[in-house]
């Protein structure tokens, strides 16, 4: 009986059936295995190639080991040895030419063994014979050409690795070449059971793929049997099955499936899968996860979609797989299905209760962990790939807290449309809960592509928003993690995606982030430190500084600002810059800040009664309702009047510009204390607020100061500007930061009635500003005429010429504009040097003190600086001739 009626069923008159069973039969191809002893030849390379790729760069080493000998022993080889090995490595590297030969045509067995005598065993014969000539002539120890020819052979069983034949050849060659120098006889006895052991070895690997062959053909008959058990499957119809090419066409499908949409198996075959669904129609899900995991290459199991049928609503579970040829690429996907119409109708509620966020409709926290999991999880290592999005909406509580809830669910449908719009198709958005969103990104998409993105959704959801009227603003950050770089799990990988996030709102919000390793540490330097305030706050750790605030006028002391600092039992003295945005994180910053007020005034009430103290109040504890009765309660217990006590504000208390903004400053107000604007223009750009405001006194952040009396600068525009606003509305201004002479006399120039700042007093603690008032109030400036240009400290060595004499020196420090030199005893003032800083960069500088080996120089032109704030000239290599410089030592110049 032939094939084709072999597998006839019996059908219906008049129906026929071109599918399961005969379509299966038709499918299996003939057995192919590779011709027995293949695996001898070529070992597992399918191009079948006898020579390796990489055999031509073994010249390399054949070059490399007689020289390495010969410099060991200081001694070149005879004439005789020299030309084998060049010769040796000349045909070695001529191989390449055979290797390309072999690739391009198609040879029969007895020319590829030819090309394997020349490729092969050739050179390794004749450096074999070299370095026996080279040992027989007693130049050197025969120990060191024998392991110039074991190092040499293992190499080649390396690169010839898998392919027995150029194994045996490498090895056999090298070594008779070496045992005829010493014996000829021995020499060709060695090639004889060389080759003897090949033909053994040949033979050997012919029964074993013989037997393999044997083996693929009862697999093929066992796969043929299974697939007419699922031909059977089919017929039943308790399911059917599908495959497409890696287009996403279909190259094979059931044809129970295709008489549910109305069309023929022969029409489907080459058709898109998708056109066997309903997408148009779709709630969103099937549509997106489908299209997901095809695009991610992914596994997916049972996965609900709509069929693309006319007449009746008929829902299918899909399963399927990529597959993948012998050489790892995508061939496309395989898999099956089952009808799921009346199960759908009944779980359709409860799955979407169970995978999507009622209020957004996106995937809920659920959701996309199963879709992170199943993308970590892949079958292939390289599908594994992807990129993870934390987002936090920035002031989103008080859009809730001012608004209410209603309003704040309206925004986060907006922000959730407008999340979808900026990812698209690039992957998966998902909302976790609150105001904390999640992107999915599937592949590898390079980190420039991934912040673009992080950029464009930050812009977007940064726009202003319309929520019942009203013109709402936020703003969002964003922490990425990368998978695998960043975690191999979902666990590793959320959690370094929200130190990344984390890291972003650190550093100010409206920002996105990378994780980097730093984070753990960061986040545990953190912790620690939270700990840590949190147990000073207990123990009294903290402590109350106070630097002086002087009358321009009178140069009198007129009060104090108080200043928190914290000596931290093991790290000493740490910077408010750190520990009071942690304080302000935690929460810990309303008791500190209560308790700041308190010890100021009790340390004000053993003051003069003409001095004031200023007190800094944060955001969060002026958004305390009970901040009035705190105040209050500070300045009873003390027993201090309240126009001594001055609370200083910053813009940002006015993001929330409502009325319990105005209502807080009138109460303040009312208990008659005075109040200070904090760092003018650095924060909020609206001048608005200072209409309605009562403030006493602007306070001019050291940020104008600083370079105020720099050539070119604006800063002092800026100061004469705030000046004048603060005149006109009857409020009195203080410089902060003044530290030399020049921004005294320029900020008393410009009018500000008060100044704060090293030139007269740095902070002092209660006892010694106690001490200090002591002695009156009388304040006199002390410190240098001019700021000095911004040194860089640094351990460099450079070269110094001067009249024709190079000596080595060390620079210690340097600015634009000078640097402190270590090197040359007893400098005279005015000697003139040319200073080599690096290969190119010469400058010319005059010593202008010198004091033993140290001497401070002047540049004639001031250095340039780079991108980053750094002297450009000494961020290169230094000068490559600083060794060939005469050694400083004791020697003196001029």
């Amino acid at each position: 009986m032939s094939e084709d009626t072999s597998v006839e069923v019996a059908v219906p008159i008049g129906k026929t059936r071109d599918y399961a069973r005969t379509r299966r039969r038709e499918r299996v191809q003939p057995t192919s295995a590779r011709e027995a002893g293949a695996s001898f030849l070529f070992g597992s390379d399918p191009t079948n190639r006898l020579v390796a790729a990489e055999w031509p760069r073994m010249a390399l080493p054949i070059a490399l080991l007689p020289a390495g000998i010969a410099v060991f022993n200081l001694t070149l080889p005879d004439l005789l040895t020299g030309f084998l090995l060049v010769l040796a490595a000349a045909f070695t590297w001529f191989s390449r030419t055979i290797v390309r030969f072999e690739s391009e045509r198609a040879l029969e067995t007895g020319q590829r063994m030819a090309l394997v005598g020349v490729a092969i065993a050739m050179p390794m014969f004749l450096f074999g014979s070299a370095m026996g000539v080279w040992g027989a002539s007693g130049q050197i120890d025969w120990f060191y050409c024998l392991v110039a020819v074991a190092t040499l052979s293992l190499l080649a069983t390396v690169v010839q690795s898998g392919r027995l034949v150029g194994v045996l050849a490498a090895q056999i060659s090298v070594w008779s070449g070496v045992t005829c120098v010493a014996s000829t006889i021995a020499g060709y006895f060695s090639l004889v059971v060389g080759v003897g052991i090949a033909v053994v070895a040949y033979l050997r690997q012919r029964k074993i793929d013989l037997v393999m062959r044997e083996k693929a053909e009862n697999d093929a008959r066992v796969q043929t049997r299974a697939q007419e058990i699922l031909a059977d499957y089919e017929e039943t119809g308790q399911g059917w099955f599908w495959e497409t090419d890696r287009r996403g066409h279909l190259t094979y499908l059931s044809a129970p499936v295709a008489e549910n949409i109305g069309r023929k198996v022969s029409e489907m075959i080459g058709r898109p899968f998708a056109e066997l669904f309903n997408l148009a129609e779709q709630s969103g899900e099937g549509e997106r996860t489908l299209a997901f995991h095809l695009s991610a290459r992914s596994s997916f199991s049972e996965l609900a979609v709509r069929a693309a049928t006319h007449e009746e609503e008929r829902w299918w579970s899909i399963t399927g797989r990529p597959t993948y040829d012998t050489f790892n690429n995508f061939t496309g996907f395989r898999g099956s299905g089952t009808d799921l119409t009346e199960k759908r109708r009944s779980q359709e509620h409860a799955s979407r209760l169970a995978h999507f966020d009622s209020l957004t409709g996106l995937s809920n926290r659920f959701r996309m962990s199963q879709t992170l999991e199943k993308i970590l999880l892949a079958p292939q290592v390289h599908h594994r790939a992807c990129s993870v999005f934390l987002l936090d909406l920035d002031r989103f509580k008080q859009v809730n807290d001012t608004l209410g809830h209603p309003a704040g669910d309206a925004l986060l449908k907006q922000v959730a449309q407008r999340l979808e719009r900026v990812v698209g198709k690039m992957g998966r958005v998902g909302r976790l809960g609150g105001d904390e969103f999640q992107v999915i990104l599937p592949g590898k998409i390079e980190r420039e592509q991934l912040g673009h993105l992080a950029v464009r959704i930050i812009e977007s959801l940064s726009q202003p928003y319309s929520i019942e009227g009203s013109r709402v603003m936020i703003g969002a950050s964003v922490g990425v993690a990368l998978a695998p770089d960043d975690g191999v799990t979902s666990e590793a990988l959320i959690r370094n995606a929200d130190l990344a996030l984390y890291a972003a709102k650190d550093g100010g919000r409206g920002r996105h982030h990378f994780y980097a390793p730093d984070l753990h540490s960061d986040a545990e330097e953190r912790r620690q430190m939270e700990e840590d305030l949190r147990d000073a706050v207990s123990n009294g750790g903290l402590e109350l500084y106070y630097q002086p605030v002087v009358q321009t006028a009178t140069e009198k002391i007129t009060g104090f600002e108080a200043l928190l600092r914290w000596n931290h039992p093991e790290q000493g003295w740490i910077s408010p810059s750190r520990f009071i945005p942690v304080a302000e994180d935690t929460g810990l910053i309303a008791p500190i800040g209560e308790w700041a007020l308190r010890t100021a005034c009790q340390d004000l009430s053993r003051w003069p009664g003409n001095v004031r103290v200023a007190v800094n109040v944060s955001p969060l504890q002026f958004a305390n309702p009970s901040l009035p009765a705190i105040v209050t309660s500070a300045l009873a217990s003390a027993q201090v009047a309240a126009e001594r006590l001055e609370l200083e504000i910053t813009e940002s208390v006015f993001l929330n510009d409502d009325e319990g903004t105005d209502q807080m400053f009138k109460s303040l107000k009312s208990i008659g204390v005075r109040l200070a604007l904090d760092d003018f223009g650095t924060g909020y750009s609206s001048l608005g607020y200072l209409k309605t405001a009562p403030f006493d006194k602007i306070k001019i952040d050291q940020s104008f100061v600083r370079g105020a009396t720099q050539p070119g600068s604006r800063n002092g525009a800026i100061i004469a500007s705030i000046v004048s606003l603060a005149e006109a509305l009857g409020m009195e201004t203080t410089a902060e930061g003044v530290e030399t002479l020049d921004e005294l006399d320029l900020v008393r120039m410009l009018g500000c009635s008060h100044v704060q700042g090293y030139i007269y007093e740095r902070p002092l603690s209660s006892m010694n500003a106690a001490a200090r008032l002591s002695t009156g109030l009388m304040a006199i400036a002390q410190g240098p005429r001019s700021a000095r240009a911004a040194r860089q400290s640094m351990l460099r060595k450079v070269v110094l010429d001067h009249g024709g004499h190079r000596y080595n020196a060390m620079i210690r420090n340097i600015s634009q504009t000078g640097a402190l030199i270590e090197g040359l005893w007893n400098v005279p003032p005015g000697t003139i040097f040319r200073v080599v800083l690096a290969d190119n960069h010469v400058v010319t500088a005059t010593c202008r003190w010198s004091s033993e080996d140290r001497l401070g120089v002047e540049f004639s032109l001031p250095l340039r600086l780079d991108e980053a704030g750094r002297i450009a000239a000494v961020a290169s290599r230094p000068p490559a001739s600083v060794e060939a410089a005469e050694p400083a030592g004791q020697r003196k110049v001029g």
